[in-house]
């Protein structure tokens, strides 16, 4: 198989770096590299603002900044995603809430999260899961009836397309992008946050600059870190940023052909299949929907459990592929039963995560994903293929 990092690393990022080392200016403040990305970003999502800053995670923490939860206010996310998603509710000393995922593709099921807003919600955190669109609009229905922020982490869902038109990011009142070493793009770490909103984009800002309006002085007027971009992350994002449309077009071309390579080996209808075994049993296969997917990776989900096993069967035939995703969903992972900061569990003083069978099932049996890059070519699909075939099933 083709190495699975993929990445578009070359000749253009180099000489973007050159220009900024040579003018002498790497700090984003006085440079014009991280303004320039935000505009192209802005201007790519049609958002009237992109905020820059230091990593995925980081624009995260500014999304739940600009949500403005009060201590012991909680944010309604997923159990399937990165800590990254989680980590920042945790910083600003709310509470996160798991509600359960749709088995088809591990994202938000926009009922269970209704079933848990209560007087203490503040937001709903969607993650684009693989780069598969969430159910944005029932999601946006019932944050706006209940007077919450929708926040969209698509950190692996760059230029995901929704139903209704439009960027994944661009549906919720703050979307945040990635450009950690493993995305569709990437400057080693950084991310952005795009809003329409004016008010929190400014609290956005300012809280990546130490809470420091610099129209004002050396004055600050709220809390904030260090989270600005460097010039040399921006100067390669940019380049990266040029080769995002062709990068995500080659990744959903080969998605597509795989997923038709699959559908052929058994019988079926839509993204259900069911692969004969040599014993005459079948393997139960749901395919992802490719509509707006930006396949950051491709996932399968087998319902009768065999993810486990047709993910050592790929392995031994050299395809990057794995069960689960993550150890545990993130409902289940240690840091619950343990503090938060220093020896106090505040905010989460007798709390304990709800189950969330459905994503408890897909990271342990029934979910498994398969690495994906933009250098995957037609051959790379047939062996994969041909490997799925070739599973004898559960010994």
């Amino acid at each position: 198989m083709a190495e699975p990092a993929g990445r578009t690393l070359g000749d253009e990022e180099v000489a973007a770096l050159d220009r900024v080392i040579r003018s002498g200016m790497l700090n984003s403040v006085w440079g014009t590299a991280a303004r320039a990305l935000e505009r192209e970003v802005g201007a790519l999502y049609g958002s009237r603002h992109a905020i820059a800053c230091a990593s995925g995670t980081a624009a995260l923490h500014l999304s739940v900044v600009a949500a403005a939860p009060d201590p012991g206010d909680e944010i309604i996310t997923t159990p399937i995603t990165d800590f990254g998603t989680v980590a920042p509710i945790l910083a600003q000393n709310a509470v996160p809430v798991f509600a359960d995922v749709d088995p088809s593709d591990g994202n938000l099921d926009p009922d269970a999260v209704a079933a848990l807003i209560g007087p203490r919600t503040r937001a709903i955190m969607a993650v684009h899961l693989f780069g598969a669109p969430a159910r944005i609009g029932e999601l946006r229905d019932l944050a706006d009836a209940h007077g919450l922020a929708l926040i969209e982490d698509c950190a692996q869902a760059w230029l995901t397309e929704l139903p209704g038109g439009g960027y994944a990011g661009t549906a919720g009142h703050v979307g945040t992008l990635s450009l950690q070493q493993w995305k569709h793009i990437t400057c080693g770490d950084g991310g952005l946050t795009i809003t329409d909103d004016d008010e929190l984009a400014r609290r956005m800002r300012l809280f990546a600059d130490k809470g420091w309006d610099r129209a004002a002085g050396r004055s600050h007027e709220s809390l904030g870190l260090n989270y600005r971009m460097t010039e040399l992350q921006a100067a390669v994002a940019g380049a990266q940023l040029e080769k995002l449309p062709g990068v995500v077009a080659s990744r959903r071309r080969t998605a597509v052909e795989l997923i038709e390579a699959l559908r052929g080996l058994g019988e079926g209808e839509g993204t259900a299949i069911r692969l004969p075994r040599p014993d005459g049993s079948q393997v139960a296969i749901e395919l992802p929907r490719p509509d707006g997917h930006a396949w950051w990776l491709f996932p399968l989900v087998l319902p009768g459990g065999d993810a486990p096993e047709l993910a050592a069967h790929l392995g031994a035939a050299g395809i990057p592929a794995r069960a689960g995703y993550l150890r545990e969903p993130l409902n289940q992972a240690p840091l619950w039963d343990r503090p938060i900061y220093g020896t106090s569990r505040y905010p989460l003083e007798g709390y304990r995560p709800a189950p969330c069978p459905e994503a408890e099932r897909l990271v342990g049996s029934t979910l498994l994903i398969i690495d994906w890059n933009e250098h995957y070519t037609s051959e790379h699909v047939k062996v994969i293929a041909d490997a799925v075939a070739n599973y004898p099933g559960k010994a």
